[in-house]
């Protein structure tokens, strides 16, 4: 039985916090028009609190238990590191805080702003084969990877497909080195390899290898942008505002604001409102039957150990070494068990099973999240990430929240809605509950007006606003091939007809695995 006090940290990065300046843009297609913008340039007055009060303030965001009562029942947790992959397929600015540019649309943004799955897909086969299984028909498949000896004894841990693939020094061979931060996004990136290949398989036959490929990714990409808009952005935005921004956007002009009409990633959305997921980040999960919480000696996963179990922030290839992570992939007893993390309408109740919940909309973060890099010790302004993204609102030029809201037409809270709570205590005693930070306007929000279950008005219509945009942007989408399209609709051209309708990640992620039964959404049992 391994020794549960070996199970500590020993990474330089966290969530939020890695050495930005060394990230080396991924190899997805840069989009020409792919820098950051204002969604409104008419707002040019940008709120510059004291950087003391934004300390204060951030610091106060603070989750200070995890009570289940601030968990959110309409989200399973899977949705949080869901959100995350998502980011990293539409976004990566590669600038510090304190590089970063007056003018943000001076920054650029390497990843193209498209639902279009570069960050797994890379440059394609062709042009970047190290992505892909040469032995499969057409090559059309992606690598996955495969699990080392356990810590754990889980007998038939070791040699699953359930891992990045890795190179020698355990290095993910991925479009997206991020993707590898966190073992929750990582393994979430696993599901996306695995359901492209299921989708191959579906298709041999039924077209020649040449095409194989290409028919595959456009049926994954499809169903992919479907899932975002049916799925994933009804459990965030109200659904009023997302079928608005299809029939008719009125705030994400790209076409008047974007270079050559085409869209841009705007800063509200990308330095505010969609930061959104760092309230949804629990402090631990029931991983799996073996790390979870009242399983001793083994630990619950925890926040240091989701980044240990990687080899970007951990020590996945640091072989030999003195962790259990030291291995050369990722260790057999760390597979997913997708059933905790997704609802699947899963009853069972052994092995302390539970379904783990988001945190709530919220202006509360993890205790973890305020003492970056490794999760541990006393939260200070440098190293709490809420203050981090205070910070970095305020070097954006975002204009005082309140502002935004009276532009865009939704109701507008109350100082004295803001000022609740020992949080909002803080804003007011810094004038912020007058003109607020943008960010932590949407939290507080979502919290005031719907109970920290979904965004508020503000924070949806942006959300709701950007997506529709980048996939109204772009020529291949579903939305630009269905012009007519009106949410609700079964979108043409999918197959089989009508197969996004009521297709949710938790589909996905079955059809990654091979089926709904325990064994293949808990490959460890």
């Amino acid at each position: 039985m391994q020794d549960a006090s070996k199970f500590k940290a020993t990474h330089r990065s966290g969530h939020g916090h890695g050495p930005r300046h060394d990230v080396v843009p991924p190899t997805g297609v840069t989009f020409k028009a792919g820098r950051f913008g204002r969604m409104i340039p008419e707002l040019t007055h940008a709120l510059e609190p004291p950087d003391a009060a934004l300390g204060e303030l951030g610091l106060a965001m603070l989750d200070k238990d995890d009570a289940a009562s601030a968990d959110n029942p309409n989200i399973p947790a899977g949705y949080t590191y869901l959100g995350q992959f998502i980011d990293h397929d539409i976004t990566l600015d590669t600038t510090t805080l304190t590089e970063v540019a007056q003018d943000p649309t001076a920054i650029e943004n390497f990843r193209t702003p498209r639902l279009d799955l570069d960050s797994v897909y890379g440059f394609g086969p062709r042009a970047q084969p190290s992505l892909y299984d040469r032995n499969s028909p057409g090559r059309a498949k992606l690598l996955v990877g495969t699990t080392s000896e356990p810590g754990f004894p889980t007998p038939g841990a070791a040699g699953l497909p359930h891992d990045l693939p890795r190179n020698a020094q355990g290095f993910a061979i991925i479009g997206d080195e991020r993707n590898d931060e966190n073992l929750l996004v990582a393994q979430t990136h696993v599901a996306f390899l695995r359901f492209h290949n299921a989708i191959v398989d579906q298709l041999v036959g039924t077209v020649p290898d040449a095409r194989l490929f290409d028919t595959a990714r456009r049926h994954v990409v499809d169903l992919y942008q479907a899932m975002v808009l049916r799925d994933f952005l009804t459990k965030l935005c109200d659904v009023n505002d997302i079928a608005a921004a299809v029939d008719r956007r009125r705030f994400f002009r790209f076409e008047t604001f974007g270079a050559f009409g085409q869209p841009y990633m705007p800063i509200e959305f990308s330095a505010a409102a969609y930061r959104l997921g760092h309230s949804m980040v629990r402090r631990t999960y029931s991983h799996n039957r073996i790390f979870r919480p009242g399983n001793p000696p083994a630990p619950p996963g925890s926040f240091d150990l989701l980044f240990l179990f990687t080899a970007k922030s951990g020590q996945i290839g640091v072989v030999p070494g003195p962790t259990p992570a030291n291995k050369p992939t990722l260790p057999g007893d760390w597979i997913i068990d997708w059933r905790r993390f997704l609802d699947f309408g899963t009853t069972d109740t052994a092995d302390g099973f539970t379904l783990n919940h988001a945190r709530r909309l919220d202006p509360y973060l993890a205790t973890e999240l305020h003492s970056l890099p490794t999760g541990a010790g006393t939260p200070t302004p440098d190293s709490s990430l809420a203050v981090m993204n205070l910070r970095r609102g305020v070097k954006m030029k975002l204009p005082a929240a309140q502002h935004l809201a009276r532009f865009m037409g939704v109701e507008v809270l109350s100082p004295d809605a803001i000022a609740t709570k020992a949080d909002g205590a803080v804003a007011k005693q810094h004038g912020l509950h007058l003109r607020t930070p943008l960010w932590y306007y949407i939290l507080k929000e979502a919290d005031v007006t719907q109970g920290g279950m979904r965004l508020g008005p503000l924070g949806s219509a942006l959300v709701a606003e950007t997506f529709v945009g980048l996939l109204q942007g772009d020529p291949d989408s579903l939305l630009s091939r269905n012009p007519g399209w009106r949410f609700g609709q079964p979108i043409p051209g999918l197959l089989p007809p009508g197969a996004d309708v009521g297709f949710s990640f938790a589909d996905l992620v079955a059809i990654a695995a091979g089926g709904r039964e325990k064994e293949k959404l808990s490959p460890i049992g």
